[in-house]
């Protein structure tokens, strides 16, 4: 059995707006494809009807290229299971698909109805991974492959396929992290996720380091600033809004009531960063602004999303984005996601690679 279709994660709510995104990137790839999703369903299957094939389709649009999507998974078709012997139809078709792998990771989509299905795959986990071993599917030296299995009920299942360097390496495609009780409100975590997805760990001693020197506009009352100042940095933070009392005993921050749409830094900056609640196209302006007189080397902000048509928002965006960039001869590296810690919005990173 040879796998046709692409099994992506996504935020519950959001599957139209992926599946116009992976209709847009396929078209541009010279891929033909039908998405199928239901409503709420927080995954997207996405079937390649031109003869190329769904392994072919996951490395021309990789993960890290998409922005709605949190895992990319080559995947075989659904199966609806007999309640009596789930394990078998299971068996079934690996066996037929000729798959090996190294782990086994039993998921649910992010809903509050998948969530009741944790006692399922709590009891099912032993059995299935010592079939999986007998059969020799699941064996100790496999390219690091993945099986992932999707439940979407107790008796409906979808198998996937994953490959180092082309997925997210958390459950779910979910970056869970805990909130820090000084941090003066929750959005600090969608910076932090940030820098999960946009720089490589073993890049942050370089890239997010003690003495650097930040921006953060629309800052109060600092949740985005906690973050830098436990890197050590410097920040001027832009809010006519109070910011947290006790943020402000660091040393590091310096408050200036201003409006972050029209502040002009004194020097440039190693980082901005924004979180403002406004118009995409009214944040794309401003930090068009800071990334052609390079105000700053890297930049993370966020784009509040409309309620309809999101993707095409999202696209218009970053494509004015990087023409005015290439326009004033700016060499940039852009990458955009829809994170977990984000609702309504899409998190936009630049780094200028001069």
């Amino acid at each position: 059995m040879v796998p046709n279709e692409l099994l992506l994660y996504c935020r519950p709510g959001f599957e139209a707006d992926l599946a116009a995104e992976m209709l847009e990137k396929a078209a541009l790839s010279g891929i033909g494809g039908t998405p199928r999703f239901e409503r709420g369903g927080g995954h997207v299957r996405f079937e390649v009807v031109d003869g190329t094939s769904a392994n072919e389709m996951h490395r021309a649009l990789p993960l890290a290229s998409l922005v709605f999507a949190r895992q990319s998974l080559v995947a075989l078709p659904p199966l609806t299971l007999d309640r009596a012997d789930r394990l078998g139809a299971i068996m079934a078709q690996v066996r037929g698909s000729g798959w090996s792998c190294e782990a086994v990771w039993q998921e649910t989509p992010d809903t509050n109805d998948a969530k009741a299905l944790a006692g399922l795959i709590k009891a099912l986990k032993r059995p299935l991974e010592a079939q999986l071993r007998k059969a020799g599917v699941l064996r100790r030296k496999a390219g690091g492959r993945r099986l992932h299995l999707l439940w979407s009920d107790g008796d409906r299942v979808q198998l996937g396929m994953s490959f180092p360097g082309n997925r997210c390496e958390q459950l779910g495609g979910i970056r869970r992290l805990r909130f820090p009780s000084r941090a003066p409100s929750r959005s600090t975590l969608k910076l932090e996720e940030a820098w999960h997805e946009f720089v490589p760990a073993e890049q942050w001693p370089t890239r997010l380091s003690d003495g650097m020197q930040a921006a953060d506009l629309g800052a109060a009352p600092g949740g985005w600033t906690w973050q830098l100042v436990q890197r050590g940095m410097q920040v001027f933070a832009i809010d006519n809004g109070p910011m947290d009392p006790e943020l402000m005993t660091s040393g590091l921050v310096e408050h200036l009531r201003e409006d972050g749409f029209v502040w002009t830094p004194p020097a440039r900056l190693d980082w901005l960063v924004c979180d403002i609640v406004d118009k995409p196209s009214r944040v794309i302006t401003m930090v068009e602004r800071w990334l052609t007189r390079r105000w700053c080397r890297e930049a993370v902000f966020n784009l509040k999303l409309p309620m309809k048509r999101r993707w095409e928002a999202v696209s218009e965006g970053l494509r004015r984005l990087s023409t005015s960039l290439a326009r004033a001869g700016v060499k940039a590296e852009i990458a955009c996601r829809h994170l977990y810690h984000d609702r309504e919005e899409v998190t936009v990173h630049v780094r200028l690679l001069d």
